[in-house]
């Protein structure tokens, strides 16, 4: 099976400077270096991104800051969902222009109670207003934070509106029978599990790769399940590359995971500006951060 997008993408997490403003030329190095270490894209700006506290000035800056760092369009999946339709589109049409892959967008998620009606008319709204052929939208369900669940019939309706431009999907909710579910009801349109744990299996129930945030620090692992969880000659290699990430994950999740994913980007990259983190999210304590990085040593020295 093929799809319009495949493959390991990062949620990437953002440097900030000291003021709350993005660390531009941070970034642009720290979405370089996840492709270098085996992305094959980037998803940013979404939730490990701390998208929904930057106005929409400071994400198109974001953008022009990887392109600048050497991460090529084509490899860029930015989040340009708002709630606001006309910000959605200027955000969509900046990135469209710029030469990305294709945009990730979650449904609006103020007002809740919509009916698949209701957030067809946002979708199509906004491939309508950007007008581009070139525009590829991967649509974003992680219900738990928008409270706006993304159903298979809304799916439908989508891909029989915009074939060309609604491609896939990122499923943050966990639920691997509703990924397998899509995969099965819509040969070819891409399946992006949202957690690092479940590419496994939404590879073998005919997905398409994941959009994870623990590939930030493991994308080597991550790249290696990828190319090679069909060779039965290295299912060992797959199970212990498996594991690593596993326990990766783990780690991410022992505190508030977007403060700890940058608490370990900080000893990763050996940057410290890596800790300035958006409210209403605090950082670790310096007890906490002091754990997570022994636990870091200790999992890279069992991996040595």
């Amino acid at each position: 099976m093929s799809f319009a997008i495949e493959g390991v993408f990062c949620a990437a997490a953002t440097p900030l400077k000291a003021d709350g403003t993005p660390d531009l030329a941070l970034f642009g190095a720290h979405t370089r270096a996840l492709i270098d270490e085996g992305c094959h894209g980037i998803a940013m700006l979404g939730s490990t991104g701390e998208a929904n506290s930057f106005s929409a000035r400071e994400r198109m800056a974001l953008l022009e800051a990887a392109i600048a760092g050497g991460t090529r369009p084509d490899q860029l999946l930015p989040g340009t969902s708002s709630c606001a339709v006309t910000e959605a589109v200027e955000m969509t049409r900046h990135a469209v222009q710029a030469g990305v892959r294709g945009v990730v967008m979650l449904p609006p998620f103020y007002y809740t109670a919509f009916s698949d009606d209701s957030l067809f008319r946002y979708y199509a709204s906004i491939i309508e207003k950007v007008a581009d052929d070139r525009l590829r939208v991967i649509l974003y369900h992680i219900p738990m934070l928008t409270g706006v669940p993304i159903s298979r019939d809304l799916i439908a309706r989508l891909i029989a509106e915009f074939p060309d431009t609604v491609i896939g999907i990122k499923d943050s909710d966990g639920k691997i029978e509703n990924m397998h579910a899509i995969s099965a009801r819509f040969p070819g349109f891409a399946v992006l599990a949202g957690a690092d744990p479940l590419l496994l299996p939404v590879l073998q129930g005919g997905g398409a790769g994941c959009i994870t945030a623990t590939s930030n620090l493991v994308a080597r692992e991550l790249r290696f399940v990828f190319d090679h969880w069909q060779d039965p000659a290295r299912a060992g290699e797959v199970k212990a590359a498996q594991d690593i990430i596993v326990a990766w994950r783990n780690l991410t999740n022992s505190h508030v995971q977007l403060p700890t994913v940058k608490t370990m980007l900080a000893r990763r990259r050996g940057d410290m500006g890596w800790l300035n983190i958006h409210p209403p999210f605090s950082p670790l304590s310096r007890d906490e951060a002091a754990q997570v990085w022994a636990s870091m040593e200790q999992l890279e020295g069992a991996a040595a």
